[in-house]
This record gives structure tokens, C-alpha cells and sequence, in this order.
């Protein structure tokens, strides 16, 4: 674990989650549901990698096994912490495990459901403070109230109760109890998709804005190619539990080397009423993580496939500075990317 990049905060390995299928009267297991299947990507400090895929890829679910919120079947986490010490999640004990969840935090998607209805603001924002023992008394009320200001929120509101905020505040909070621990990695699960879209705008701003103040990481899920766009530095694109390809923002969304890749940037909307989408409409349906296709997953529902892609199952080659794709002919096909639609 020594051999860790010093250039990254998160090294994600063969990341794997597995749900039995059980039935009979004895729960015999018949199956597994692939949730996460061999998933490997890393972060660099003070980066944003986003995360996209449809409904059910499995992108929470992966989001949750890094930070050992669900454990996974198999796969190694390698994360720096804050003295420097490069720790494998999946390895470490209840305790170590503990300590270096201040280091690590989750920002849910619903503000709504993810806030103690009968807790105040100050004990909300402070108990990830007292299970960790690291405040008390005065210094955690004040500590509270700065992370209030810190997310735009007027401090002398501690003692309201959440139903007394809007869903963009409520967001707020929910962020100011992700910092309240010092982290350096934060995973925003679909962060500000239960917004409006003008509180969604300000939401990112203030993440952009923390990330830059506090040299935060983020691992950024969503559906909203727009919000990905904007927020990530790098993406990664998840197909039934697999990452299919990972580059940088701006190469991913103008040259696309995977063929769902090309129809997910064809459903991003064109801001221009003039313009008309030329929208890829893929034949079939998902494929079923508990019962996949042989080869490469995506081939039922592809337009380029052929007899190779039934059979064989293609690897993350590179393609390109940092480009990566797991396409039997990435790199061949002429794929349009978001601007040329």
C-alpha cells in the first residue's frame, strides 16, 4: 500500500458488491445481483470526480462501499488521511475504521428524509462532532455556529428544527454536518437532484466554493449530465455495476469512446430552441446485474456491436491522455460527443 501515488487522495481497486438472491424456505442462494463488478477508478486531492450512469448501475451502491456505509464483496480502498498514512478501508477495524470516517463524509440526496425531524440544528451539525468525542460545552456550540456562516446560513437559527427550513437550506445543513469533522473527502450521492434548479445552481456554487476554501474531494454522483459537466473535473460512466469509461470533463463530453457514453451525452439538453437534439434512442432494455449478457453487457442494446462483443468481454484499454474505455473498438468508432449535437 506504500506504492500509493502521493498525487492521490482515493485509490478504488476491483471493487466489487454482490447481493445474494435467496429462495426456498431455507434461503438457499441461488444467485448474485452484480451491484458493483470489478469497479476501479482514483481521486487526486482537490478533485471532483463525477459519477453517471442510468437508474440501478449501481453508482450509490458504489459511493456506499467506499465508505464501508454497506461492506462490499471484494476490493481494496486505498485512502490518505490526514496525517499521510495511506490505509486500506477494507482492512482496517472497528476503531480504525471510526477514526478515519472524520476524514471521510457522505452528503445524502434527500434534505428532507436524511434530517432528525426531532433534533435542533446545533444537534444535528454537532454530533458527528460529540460521537467523536472531539468538542464539547462552549467550543461545540461555537464550532456549530461557524459552520451555520460557513454554508450561508444565519447562525441564530441553531435552535430551529428542520421542518422550520426550505430544501435548499435543509441541503445546507446537511453539508455543514458532512464538514463538521474536518474531512478531505466528501461522497455528494446525488447531492442537489431533490432541489430546484436555481437552489441546484447555488448548492454547487457553495461546494465549489468549500472545495476551494478547505482542498476537499469530492465524489460527485448524479444523473444531470448539465451539473456534471460543470462540477467534475474528471467523470467516470457506470453500466450495470461497470465503469465503461473515465477521462477528463472536457475530453469525455467532446469525444466520447464508448458507444453508451455517446447515447447518454445525447440525451443532454440543447439550450437552444433552434437546434434540434438528435437524441439516441437505444433498442432494448437495461441488462439484468443478476443475470448479465455474456461479453460485453452493453452489446443487446449497441449499434456497433458485433459477433466479438457477444462473446468476449472487453477490459478499460487506454485511449487517449488519461482516456480510458471498456470498448472492443474505442478509439475506431467515430462517436459524436455533447457539442456536436
Amino acid at each position: 500500500m506504500t506504492d500509493m501515488s502521493a498525487q492521490l487522495v482515493l485509490d478504488v481497486q476491483a471493487m466489487k458488491k454482490y447481493f445474494p438472491i435467496k429462495k426456498g424456505f431455507l434461503q438457499k442462494t441461488v444467485g448474485y445481483v452484480k451491484a458493483v463488478d470489478d469497479v476501479q477508478f482514483h481521486i487526486r486531492p482537490g478533485e471532483t470526480f463525477g459519477l453517471v450512469g442510468e437508474s440501478g448501475c449501481g453508482k450509490t451502491t458504489l459511493g456506499r462501499c467506499i465508505l464501508r456505509a454497506i461492506e462490499p464483496s471484494s476490493g481494496s480502498v486505498l485512502f490518505r488521511d490526514r496525517e499521510g498514512r495511506v490505509r486500506d478501508v477494507m482492512q482496517l477495524e472497528a476503531g480504525d475504521l471510526r477514526a478515519i470516517r472524520r476524514d471521510m463524509q457522505l452528503i445524502f440526496q434527500d434534505p428532507y428524509s436524511s434530517l432528525n425531524p426531532r433534533m435542533t440544528v446545533l444537534n444535528i451539525i454537532a454530533e458527528p462532532l460529540v460521537c467523536n468525542g472531539m468538542l464539547h460545552g462552549a467550543e461545540l456550540k461555537e464550532r456549530v455556529a461557524h459552520l451555520m456562516e460557513l454554508v450561508g446560513l444565519n447562525s441564530r437559527h441553531l435552535e430551529r428544527y428542520p421542518h422550520a427550513f426550505s430544501g435548499g437550506q435543509r441541503q445546507r445543513i446537511g453539508i455543514a454536518r458532512a464538514l463538521a469533522t474536518e474531512p478531505k473527502f466528501i461522497v455528494c450521492d446525488e447531492a442537489v437532484s431533490a432541489l430546484d434548479v436555481s437552489v441546484q445552481a447555488q448548492i454547487i456554487n457553495l461546494l465549489q466554493d468549500l472545495q476551494e476554501k478547505l482542498g476537499l474531494s469530492y465524489l460527485f454522483i448524479s444523473h444531470d449530465l448539465g451539473v456534471i459537466q460543470h462540477i467534475s473535473n474528471r467523470v467516470g460512466v457506470m453500466y450495470v455495476g461497470k465503469m465503461v469509461e473515465t477521462a477528463t470533463t472536457q475530453t469525455l463530453f467532446a469525444s466520447p469512446q464508448h458507444p453508451y457514453t455517446e447515447a447518454l451525452l445525447s440525451a443532454k439538453p440543447v439550450p437552444d430552441p433552434r437546434r434540434k437534439s438528435n437524441r439516441i434512442i437505444l433498442s432494448g432494455e437495461v441488462a439484468n446485474p443478476a443475470n448479465p449478457p455474456s461479453g460485453c453487457y452493453f452489446h443487446p442494446r449497441c449499434p456497433y456491436a458485433k459477433d466479438k462483443c457477444k462473446t468476449e468481454a472487453p477490459g478499460m484499454r487506454q485511449v487517449g491522455d488519461g482516456h480510458f474505455a471498456a470498448c472492443h473498438f474505442a478509439g475506431e468508432l467515430k462517436l459524436k460527443g455533447a457539442s456536436g449535437l
